[in-house]
């Protein structure tokens, strides 16, 4: 069987690219379809065929984007929890935030308009997965917390990169925080290390 994209799917990826790439520049709100129009060379009728609103345009977004976490969903479920699976989890959420960078950068800087979307509700609905299968059955409030801080601690990298670079171009000094995998590599010993259950120490008689 071929692998060969269509036309028709390969003008559907070029329209969430460049759809994404204005979105993050200008925020969701201030970009028009006519504007995604202009940028692709064709009709906004074109662009109809495709995607009728943005909010489709979105969805498109989340579901090429979002691949990854849905692959290290499918590898978690049915599985007994254990550590090994935890950290596994943990390790796989973080490889496909490195893919999903511009997606993470774009949810956060447009969160007002996306928080009750149909889109944000999805990605909502992947990253509580995700927490779920991170802490596992008969978790307490703090595994639970651990799980969700582990996650976001990976997010969070992203952002985190993204200033600090920005703060020493403008400044001409300060910390880098390196290239992009060397920082995910970081946040993901950290994320490791917020995932772990401590169990409390047994007081001795």
């Amino acid at each position: 069987m071929s692998t060969t994209q269509s036309p028709r799917s390969d003008t559907r990826a070029r329209i969430l690219d460049v759809a994404l790439e204005l979105f993050a520049a200008q925020g969701y709100e201030k970009t028009s379809l006519r504007e995604i129009a202009d940028r692709l060379g064709v009709t906004k009728a074109a662009l109809y065929y495709h995607f009728k609103t943005k909010d489709e345009i979105v969805r498109g977004i989340v579901r090429s984007m979002a691949a990854p976490i849905d692959e290290a969903i499918a590898f978690g479920e049915g599985k007994p929890w254990s550590p090994e699976l935890r950290d596994e989890l943990v390790r796989r959420f973080a490889a496909g935030m490195v893919e999903r960078a511009p997606l993470l950068r774009f949810f956060h800087e447009n969160q007002p308009a996306l928080r009750e979307s149909e889109a944000g509700l999805e990605f909502k609905d992947r990253m509580v997965a995700m927490i779920r299968l991170v802490h596992g059955p008969d978790a307490t409030f703090h595994d639970r917390l651990r799980a969700t801080m582990a996650l976001f601690s990976i997010n969070s990298t992203l952002f985190l990169l993204k200033h600090d670079d920005a703060d020493a171009c403008s400044s001409g000094t300060g910390p880098k925080a390196g290239t992009l995998e060397e920082a995910m590599g970081a946040a993901l010993e950290v994320a490791l290390e917020i995932a772990a259950r401590i169990e409390p120490a047994t007081a001795e008689a």
